[in-house]
């Protein structure tokens, strides 16, 4: 495992094409685009403000930039640096901005979310879609780019607009059967839409593509309901997180539960591999204590830690949410399938630095990581199961079927690792800080032997 050097950033706004060829950063009203292979600086170009967001097009050509104070998105093209583009929203404001599968069209939401506005880059014509819901997750195009999804709120209801992304034409509108939509994504396969309620009631709802009501899916009432929803790659499972601090997962063909996942406070099943992070601090000599070794974020003073299993029964800290305040610390927030469908990590929240690893397969626990402070942060390699996570210290953390391991990031400066990515070929990680990153690179051809 190799690191690069720390380059600046600013917001985490870093991203790898889509083709895997670039990497783009923001430094404040700067966007850096560097080849990933030499992280030598292709372009660089200058926005009229601090950039709030960026995205790539899918075929990786242009890239976006939206500065979201000023109302304003501009457009960079990499094979005509001296093109560019400027969309200004004006007085109506703006609080999102994204591409479109084609890459082609950007679509904007303006603020009090009163309109959605597609524009065209090749023909500039500029197309307006009403009532958009204020809500998570308000739109969602189908894996092949061909259909959006689009939540709406319209005379105290809610409804579902699918269009087709070729001409923006609607193709179906229906009304959902939700007090307050919170959410909607499609199945990776594009055949199945997943629409879910606030968390004040329990219910997730399966829609076909032509609008029919395929399922409705209800765990309980009168107790705050869904926080999470996430689809397997293979779009045979569906998994729901909740409040009660369970993931249920529901299968394609009957969309009934087929099992459920639950996150106790001691975990008494031997199966699973229970892995915690110990930590050292290392011994100091005398001799390194001279002014020339003391500088800030030194990593002369950086703690060492390393996993050591611990057998059952094993108590985990839960931190009681105060019941008083909103958005309670509790119940299953982040869920994540491995690229193979076969594994499942979850966090629950009032166990903030615990994640659990679940074998969707034989439907068990496999592996719980404790960690030594809260988890910010894992995401699945696109290519193997293996998982990677941080918690906002030096160290970067691995999880595959064969053991964990926390390795130390060797960077000046005490770089802490705020969140990650990984690269779409599986081969490398970036790591961001609060106002840098750095690219980890993983040895495959070692760990596939």
């Amino acid at each position: 495992m190799n690191f690069s050097e720390v380059f600046k950033q600013s917001n985490q706004l870093c991203k790898v094409s889509p083709d895997g060829k670039y990497l783009a950063t923001c430094v404040q009203y700067r966007l850096v685009v560097r080849d990933v292979g030499t992280l030598q600086i292709l372009q660089l170009y200058t926005c009229l403000d601090q950039i709030s967001h960026m995205d790539w097009s899918s075929d990786s050509l242009f890239i976006l930039c939206a500065m979201y104070k000023r109302g304003l998105v501009q457009v960079w093209s990499l094979e005509q640096p001296d093109w560019h583009c400027k969309i200004d929203e004006g007085s109506i404001g703006l609080v999102s901005s994204r591409w479109s599968p084609d890459g082609r069209h950007i679509l904007n939401t303006t603020e009090f979310h009163l309109r959605v506005t597609v524009w065209s880059l090749c023909t500039k014509a500029v197309s307006y879609i009403k009532y958009p819901k204020a809500c998570q997750k308000s739109i969602d195009f189908s894996r092949d780019g061909c259909y959006m999804a689009l939540a709406e709120r319209r005379d105290c209801k809610d409804f579902v607009s699918v269009f087709v992304c070729d001409d923006w034409h609607l193709l179906r509108h229906f009304e959902t059967e939700t007090q307050d939509l919170a959410g909607l994504e499609w199945s990776p396969n594009g055949c199945v839409l997943a629409v879910w309620d606030s968390c004040l009631e329990y219910k997730v709802l399966l829609y076909s593509l032509d609008g029919r009501l395929l399922s409705t899916y209800s765990a309980y009432e009168w107790s705050l309901g869904v926080k999470s929803v996430t689809w397997s790659p293979s779009s045979q499972f569906l998994a729901i997180g909740s409040y009660d601090e369970k993931v249920r997962i529901l299968n394609h063909i009957t969309w009934k539960k087929i099992t459920q996942f639950e996150h106790p406070a001691t975990i008494n099943n031997t199966k699973a591999v229970v892995y915690k992070e110990v930590v050292k601090r290392p011994a100091v000599c005398s001799d390194d204590l001279s002014l020339h070794n003391i500088t800030i974020g030194n990593t002369l003073f950086n703690t060492q830690s390393k996993y050591e299993i611990f057998p059952t029964p094993v108590h985990l800290p839960v931190v009681k949410p105060d019941p008083d305040r909103a958005n309670p610390k509790i119940g299953v927030s982040t869920l994540a399938f491995s690229s193979d469908s076969r594994y499942l990590a979850t966090k629950n929240d009032n166990m903030a630095s615990v994640v659990w690893v679940w074998d969707v397969q034989k439907m068990s626990l496999v592996a719980v990581l404790e960690q030594t402070a809260a988890v910010r942060c894992f995401q699945w390699d696109p290519r193997r199961p293996r998982l990677a996570l941080c918690t906002g210290n030096t160290k970067l953390y691995l999880w595959s079927p064969a053991g964990c391991v926390s390795v130390q990031v060797p960077t000046e400066g005490g770089f802490q690792v705020q969140s990650l990515n990984w690269h779409c070929s599986g081969d490398s990680l970036i790591l961001l800080g609060k106002e840098q990153l750095c690219l980890c690179y993983m040895d495959n051809d070692q760990e596939d032997k």
